[in-house]
């Protein structure tokens, strides 16, 4: 009777406790409901503003109305993007918690023929399509006096930059002007007149024509003594032969809190110069800024290219290692500007050896693979064979595009040089940037022109311009970025979708390593025999018949190379194989790890209060 009794008791109780429990969380949420409070347990604090947009919706002066066009129902979209258009709005709110009363948001439901679905056209707000064919709305308008910004179709594919762009809108909508942006280039970005190498002129280049869409683009002479006070970002492509002044005023540039973004190049392809005799050219030029790049402790070897053969560009004799196509795994994708760059064209660029001065920090941008060596200018337009011929990986993934972020000390500490002191009045010297700045820099030029970076069509006599890669977007992001103030300037991405096998990427790095390893013996032995062969033709005579019959010590070698070459291809195909077996297991634990793991912990803690539980109420003998 007793041990019934306990069952019963036992079971009372814990029927007591659960309706305990349920009550505290009812009363606790309904007390935090008044007072919210969020915690951010992600990795990175993914979901946690930026200090960047806190302190741009912290200064906003006026109101900003941010009106969401999102189409609800259970029919209206799928419920995956149902789930993401809840975080854009959660999004817009959290905005609104941090600007209070100058951060209006309204909401609207753009119906089928409903009076929503007018102010959305209005606003520009496209509709989308799913692949039933029925159409939704999730778009939204950021507006302030008379200037508005719009996103017509708010992209899933760009979750991981929503913030920025909403920060980004709402800063361009709270300056009454467009932003000047200074260029200053020895290359006709904006177009020439007349070219007297070519004989003709030019038009602008593609980037120059988008960057005015957004920016009032103002040159900059290669002879500037100084740089305009009104330019708070500065765009340099390729500052070929840029007199020391110049330099000076670039350096001051910074230091006043200008954001620079130098485009440089150890050999410009596309800018051909006159050769020695008329009508020939003397090759691609190259391009630095030295002074600065020794002050902030920024190297890049003017005469050299990278050869990479990871990102190499063709195939067979068209295969070129110094053309790289760059994709997502060369490039930082924590990092506003290159987060959703898919591929990029790099031609002929440099690289950067970095070991940044004290006050300063690096951001690597974009990447080789250490499957990579700096070749010499001259050779660097060889493709095919001879382009691998005495190739020797360095195992060193070198820096293509950085950011330098910090505070910035003078390269002229003694001020302006010497040589341009004459007749010009005298200039307070800068020797600290008064704050912390940021430069961004790029080790190649070729990239930004048109016929690298866009494939010009004619439509019906229309002239059709689309994007070969992410060229321009890049240089874009990067303006965008620098122009919209110091508050976005530090802006990150809220996530990471793409996280890359790192591991899997290094066994790949090491396989290629041993792979050019034994190619290159294997070109060893074909030199070696080659001469073996040479010598003992050599010795046997030069007769003409005799050139053409084989000795039998010249048929041993011979088969004795071709069993060589046999076992150098066997070894690399089992070199292959270990490769594949090893990266489809780093897979398949990768994803037990993933899916499987926390279920079974969460099943063995299961198991393991049950019989904890079972234990204690079994009866003592």
């Amino acid at each position: 009777m007793k041990p019934f009794m306990k069952k019963h008791e036992a079971l009372a109780y814990s029927a007591v406790g659960l309706a305990a429990l349920f009550l505290s969380l009812v009363a606790a949420n309904y007390l935090v409901s008044f007072q919210p409070v969020k915690v951010d347990l992600t990795e990175g604090r993914v979901q946690t503003l930026s200090e960047g947009t806190k302190k741009l919706l912290r200064g906003l002066e006026s109101p900003v109305k941010v009106k969401l066009y999102i189409s609800r129902g259970e029919q209206a979209m799928p419920v995956p993007l149902r789930s993401f258009a809840q975080r854009v709005e959660d999004l817009a709110r959290e905005f609104k918690s941090v600007a209070g009363n100058n951060l209006v948001i309204e909401l609207y439901n753009p119906r089928p023929d409903s009076d929503d679905e007018d102010a959305a056209q209005l606003d520009g707000i496209e509709p989308q399509q799913l692949f039933s064919g029925e159409q939704f709305y999730l778009g939204l308008t950021v507006s302030q006096l008379e200037r508005k910004q719009a996103i017509p179709a708010v992209s899933a594919q760009r979750e991981r930059l929503l913030e920025y762009d909403l920060a980004r809108a709402i800063a361009r909508v709270a300056t009454a002007e467009r932003p000047v942006l200074g260029l200053l280039s020895a290359l006709p970005v904006l177009g020439e007149r007349f070219n007297p190498m070519t004989r003709q002129s030019s038009e602008p280049w593609v980037l120059a024509n988008e960057l005015k869409r957004d920016f009032n683009v103002r040159q900059v002479s290669l002879m500037a003594q100084a740089i305009d006070p009104e330019i708070k970002t500065l765009l340099v492509i390729h500052p070929r032969d840029l007199p020391e002044a110049t330099e000076y005023a670039l350096d001051q540039f910074v230091m006043r809190g200008g954001k620079l973004i130098a485009f440089v190049d150890p050999y410009a392809y596309f800018d051909q110069q006159q050769g020695p005799m008329p009508g020939v050219s003397g090759g691609g030029t190259s391009s630095s800024l030295p002074a600065l790049f020794k002050a902030w402790g920024v190297e890049m070897n003017p005469g050299k290219v990278l050869a990479d053969v990871v990102y190499a560009s063709g195939a067979g004799q068209r295969y070129t290692p110094t053309v790289l196509t760059l994709n997502r795994t060369a490039f930082n994708r924590d990092d506003v500007v290159t987060s959703q760059i898919e591929t990029l064209l790099y031609a002929f660029g440099g690289t950067f050896d970095v070991k940044p001065v004290e006050g300063l920090k690096v951001v690597e941008l974009v990447k080789g693979s250490p499957n990579s060596m700096l070749v010499d200018n001259i050779v660097s337009t060889v493709s095919g064979e001879a382009a691998m011929k005495g190739f020797q990986p360095e195992n060193k993934a070198r820096p293509l595009a950085l950011r330098l972020t910090g505070k910035f000390k003078t390269a002229f500490p003694e001020g302006k040089p010497k040589s341009e002191k004459k007749n010009a009045k005298e200039e307070v010297n800068l020797r600290e940037s008064a704050a912390e700045n940021s430069v961004i820099l790029v080790a190649d030029v070729d990239m930004l022109n048109d016929g690298a970076a866009v494939d010009v069509q004619e439509v019906f006599g229309r002239r059709i311009v689309v994007p070969s890669n992410g060229n321009i977007a890049f240089a874009q992001a990067m303006v965008e970025q620098f122009s919209s103030g110091d508050a976005l300037t530090s802006l990150r991405s809220r996530a990471t979708s793409f996280r890359p096998l790192t591991v899997l990427r290094e066994m790949e790095a090491e396989a290629q390593k041993q792979y050019f390893g034994r190619l290159k013996s294997l070109e060893d032995e074909v030199q070696k025999t080659t001469g073996k062969l040479q010598e003992l033709q050599k010795a046997r005579g030069a007769g003409a018949k005799s050139a053409q019959l084989m000795t039998p010590e010249q048929q041993l070698e011979i088969e004795n190379f071709r069993k060589r070459v046999t076992e150098t291809r066997r070894e690399l195909k089992e070199l292959r194989k270990n490769l594949r077996q090893d990266a489809e297991a780093l897979v398949f634990w990768t994803k037990v790890v993933n899916i499987a793991l926390i279920p079974f912990l969460v099943v063995l803690l299961g198991l393991a209060v049950f019989f904890v539980k079972r234990r204690k109420q079994q009866p003592s003998a």
